[in-house]
């Protein structure tokens, strides 16, 4: 394996030594949080009694047991919040909107890939009884979680009587339409903690950050919690410091869109809200839609028509392909980590290219267009790994973070995977060609298929 495990040491020592964001912007969104900084702590404390005598104004985080009023019981809250003793805990969640969770959580549902790694990073899979249909059927990445009870496709057909039957204290929920979840169960905290919405080029102060800290103190897991903050920032941060130093000029055009079926007339691309956005400019690229009106709205997906992809005519091209959908269904091409062969991705490839509404385009007839799978982009690496990948395919000799190195890092040190990149898993096609002549983002049982049948390889 190739986890560069020193690194990990060193982030937890710095995340346990040092004030958690202190001198950013960054707030915690945890009733008790009085100062509004990154952690709940006894400066806290200090704060509420400050409040309390008349000597600070109250903020919006202060009232620690949100009964309406802060007084002296705050500071005991805050007290047990510190000791993790609580009996219920306060937060703001994903929709900006307070939620009063029973503690301890002992038994949770989850939905989609983001939750499910995170119960994984957070080393609490044992307390999952419920997952849906998307995580049953991924069982190479959630070996564990994959076996519990399957609550079927919450995202279309939800099966509340089985979600109460496995009376669960939390819903971890993917989307963040919620209301109709919280009528049909009742006791159950539904929570939408904001991992949809990662901001790769502002980590320190995103709602995902924000929620994996959340979710630290949902279910105590502090530690981890912020082990796994402190190495996404770093990480992004490399990448992001990277893209800062080539100029403007150097910059690829690219065009990043799902991937168009053969009867499909229209390209949908994504809005700067989607985290593909994000992962082209983190990899010193720069998307063609920035162009389009709608890209600054908030709908992720943008419908465009070839006409207009002809006329910016983008210098890569790089089309997203799902394995398992939030409903459940499992698609075409195979790809992700229950996929070892890239035939189908190969095959799909080999359509859009022979499209004769794109012979034209730069990318196509330079050989630059790139088929990515959705856990590039909807796991709890949230666009990090797919940037990696992307950076190394933009600017080769500018990136130092070796993408299938970072992978592995996060599958072993983070999601406690005894997973082998090289053996295993889908992630990039064609794949890029390492200098020591291996494939990276695909693993050995189809090197050949790869090296013999692609026209271009970064």
């Amino acid at each position: 394996m190739r986890t560069n495990l020193n690194l990990v040491a060193i982030l937890v020592l710095c995340a346990i030594a040092l004030p958690i964001a202190s001198g950013s912007a960054y707030v915690l969104h945890i009733f008790g949080n009085a100062n509004m900084d990154g952690i709940v702590d006894q400066s806290d404390i200090v704060f509420l009694k400050a409040i309390i005598e008349g000597k600070e104004k109250s903020t919006e985080l202060a009232d620690a047991n949100f009964d309406g009023k802060v007084d002296a019981k705050d500071i005991t809250q805050v007290e047990m919040i510190i000791n993790e003793t609580e009996s219920n805990l306060t937060i703001l969640d994903g929709n900006n909107l307070p939620i009063t969770i029973k503690k301890p959580v002992e038994r949770i549902v989850v939905e989609y890939l983001d939750n499910a790694d995170l119960v994984q990073i957070l080393k609490k899979t044992d307390k999952v009884v419920g997952v849906d249909l998307a995580v049953a059927k991924s069982p190479a990445e959630f070996p564990a979680l994959s076996g519990r009870t399957s609550v079927g496709a919450m995202h279309k057909e939800p099966d509340y009587e089985k979600v109460l039957s496995l009376n669960p204290d939390i819903l971890l929920a993917f989307s963040n339409v919620t209301a109709e979840k919280k009528k049909n169960l009742p006791g159950v905290s539904v929570l939408f903690a904001g991992l949809y919405y990662p901001d790769l080029l502002n980590p320190e102060t995103s709602a995902f950050t924000d929620a994996v800290r959340k979710l630290g103190y949902v279910l105590d897991a502090r530690q981890d919690a912020e082990e796994y903050t402190q190495w996404h920032i770093a990480s992004l941060n490399k990448l992001k410091d990277m893209a800062a130093k080539i100029p403007d000029n150097d910059k690829p055009t690219v065009l990043v869109a799902a991937y168009p079926e053969a009867d499909e007339k229209t390209i949908f691309t994504f809005a700067k809200i989607d985290t593909l956005s994000s992962m082209v400019e983190l990899a010193g690229g720069k998307t063609v839609a920035a162009n389009l009106p709608d890209f600054m709205k908030s709908a992720y997906r943008i419908e465009v028509d070839p006409e207009w992809v002809l006329q910016e005519d983008p210098e890569y091209i790089i089309l997203l392909v799902v394995a398992t959908t939030y409903s459940g269904l499992v698609l075409d091409p195979p790809s992700g980590y229950d996929a070892d062969n890239a035939t189908g991705m190969k095959e799909a490839l080999e359509a859009f290219m022979d499209r004769p509404e794109y012979a034209n385009l730069t990318a196509v007839r330079n050989g630059h267009v790139y088929i990515v799978s959705g856990n590039m982009r909807n796991d709890a690496s949230k666009g990090l790994i797919g940037a990696a990948y992307l950076a190394k395919i933009f600017h080769p000799d500018e990136v130092e973070l070796d993408p299938e190195d970072l992978h592995q890092e996060y599958l072993q040190s983070f999601l406690g995977l005894n997973y082998d990149l090289d053996q295993h898993g889908v992630f990039i096609y064609p794949p890029l060609i390492k200098d020591q002549g291996e494939l990276a983002g695909v693993p050995d049982s189809y090197y050949e298929v790869a090296t013999k049948n692609t026209t271009h390889r970064a």
